[in-house]
């Protein structure tokens, strides 16, 4: 029997949590989705924490320029999430979009080999993250198609292990070659480097998009479910809306990881020092990202969400006071267990909150709600760095401060908020 469309039982739930050392028995189209975001992350980390170093150390931007570029691209990336993930709930089909925007954010790779400025990095990061935005919705919504409520939260947490496992791989790639041209104490990063390290990632970003190509089949859906999504059904109900509202004010203090890398280039971290900075910071999110989606669907998944926002406002009281690089060794390696015990299992609990017909539209403005309020929060911590108003006399240590302060309300708010 094909295994997208065999029967799904308890039993096999409780099979896919057990025993440690046996693979979880999981759909097909679930490992390759994995396997996807494994190679389009050992393209993508072995690029995107080295582009605001290629922007301040080689083409001069200032951090509100790369604020500004994180910001639009996010935006455009969250814009076209949700008329992606509605789409996809139209057609009753999904892969096709997920095809396309795997494809087309390989084609924005070969932009950085031409970038002289900083709008030609702008370019690359629109048509990149075009297509994460084109693709996000439709992938998310065929894990949840793929599997039964019982094994949702270990379906996320082993895509998401994926995802980060490809970004240790692709930092130590990255790591590795930097180390090759620069040597280990290298504190600039030169403009013949990076783009080698760009002809590097051009392979796995083609492999990522044959493996979606060839891997992943859909789950059939019933004709009602696609009839339904066709119709025009009613909106979500309040516990869906008041999880986005939550979950936007968190993002506003969260920034992009482009400002953490900044900061420990400030504190004295060397190039190779922040790739294996970043890399541990992958390797705790990947070890852990499995377990705790595995976790979540034994408990109520607020609890893993909370903890985890609690360790972020933690971690980011810490680079807001850290100034040494040994001290962000430690702080990225917690960045990690925070990752891992949030992204999968947030992205569960949206299906958990609303209707299967209409999961596309559902992650769409999950996806996106979060993506658009990257705008506001990268343009604000550049500024906030910058030295904006009463926090002028925190310097570098506002935007950290900031956003540890709007993780604890948020997590009260997801505590009581929604049930």
């Amino acid at each position: 029997m094909n295994p997208e469309h065999a029967p799904h039982s308890e039993a096999g739930a409780s099979a896919g949590r057990t025993r440690l050392g046996r693979l979880p028995r999981l759909p097909l189209t679930v490992w390759a989705l994995a396997a996807t975001s494994f190679l389009r992350d050992v393209a993508s980390e072995m690029l995107v924490h080295l582009v605001p170093l290629y922007l301040a150390n080689v083409l001069g931007a200032r951090t509100s320029v790369i604020g500004l570029i994180e910001g639009l691209s996010e935006t455009t990336s969250s814009l076209t999430k949700i008329g992606a993930g509605w789409l996809s709930d139209r057609l009753g089909r999904r892969k096709g979009l997920t095809l396309a925007g795997y494809g087309l954010a390989a084609l924005a790779t070969p932009l950085l080999l031409v970038a002289g400025s900083w709008p030609v990095v702008l370019a690359y990061r629109f048509v990149d993250r075009l297509g994460k935005g084109l693709r996000t919705a439709p992938r998310d919504a065929l894990i949840a198609d793929a599997v039964p409520e019982t094994r949702r939260g270990l379906a996320f947490g082993l895509h998401r292990a994926a995802d980060s496992a490809g970004a240790f791989i692709g930092l130590l790639l990255a790591a590795w070659l930097v180390w090759a041209r620069l040597g280990g104490d290298a504190m600039q990063l030169d403009a013949a480097t990076f783009h080698g390290i760009v002809l590097w990632a051009l392979l796995p970003s083609l492999l990522a998009v044959l493996v979606v190509a060839l891997g992943v089949r859909e789950a059939r859906r019933p004709a009602g479910a696609v009839a339904a999504s066709q119709a025009d059904a009613p909106g979500f109900d309040a516990r869906f809306r008041r999880y986005l509202l939550v979950m936007i004010l968190f993002t506003l203090g969260n920034s992009s990881d482009a400002f953490l890398v900044l900061r420990a280039q400030a504190a004295g971290a060397s190039v190779l020092g922040l790739l294996g900075m970043i890399a541990l910071f992958n390797l705790s999110y990947t070890l852990l990202s499995g377990p705790a989606g595995a976790l979540s669907d034994r408990l109520d998944r607020r609890r893993l969400i909370v903890t985890g926002w609690l360790l972020y406002a933690l971690v980011y009281l810490g680079f807001s006071q850290a100034n040494s690089p040994m001290a962000f060794w430690g702080l990225y390696l917690v960045y990690g267990v925070y990752y891992a015990l949030t992204e999968g299992v947030a992205k569960a609990m949206v299906a958990d909150l609303v209707p299967a017909e209409r999961r596309g539209t559902a992650y769409g403005m999950y996806n996106a709600a979060v993506g658009l309020a990257a705008l506001p929060a990268s343009l604000l911590a550049g500024l906030l760095w910058q030295g904006l108003g009463p926090w002028a006399g925190l310097g570098p240590a506002a935007p950290f401060a900031f956003g540890a302060g709007l993780a604890l309300l948020a997590s009260l708010l997801l505590w009581r908020w929604v049930r």
